[in-house]
């Protein structure tokens, strides 16, 4: 019998969830960026804020060393086509490249099927519940513990 910790929903031998916020370019609004870390930190995941203005290398570097399952990116400044292909390469670059990477903000729904095809799986525009979200995150993660290593 596996016991399991019902506030977390995780076995007891496994990990919590291991979730980095970030906010990539010259973006300083992170309301959004911090309400979604906060539910996905009161649903039992741990989560890692790396605050505004962060750099393609700085998320990767952080996702990196923080050994992370899953990295949200909160983007409200149009520049997701620049950025976000950036920080695919820099995952990829220091082998991150079993990560789930989610994005947020602003994003035109003319360009998600380009975000997905960077590796990019889901795409949460304004209004998204915060349930919807950390339902997602908590299947994604629990798909990717499965895969063998």
């Amino acid at each position: 019998m596996v016991e399991t910790d019902e506030k977390t929903e995780t076995t007891v031998d496994e990990r919590p969830i291991r979730v980095l916020v970030a906010k990539p370019g010259l973006d300083g609004h992170d309301r959004g960026a911090k309400v979604v870390a906060r539910a996905l930190r009161d649903a039992g995941m741990e989560v890692i804020y790396t605050g505004i203005r962060q750099t393609p290398e700085m998320i990767a570097e952080a996702a990196l060393q923080e050994d992370v399952d899953v990295i949200g990116l909160s983007i409200h400044s149009g520049a997701h086509m620049a950025l976000f292909p950036r920080i695919m390469e820099a995952l990829r670059a220091r082998g991150v490249d079993d990560v789930i990477v989610f994005a947020g903000g602003i994003i035109p729904q003319d360009d998600v099927p380009a975000i997905k095809a960077m590796g990019i799986a889901e795409v949460f525009g304004p209004g998204a519940s915060l349930d919807e979200i950390v339902r997602k995150v908590r299947e994604a993660a629990a798909e990717r513990r499965r895969q063998p290593e």
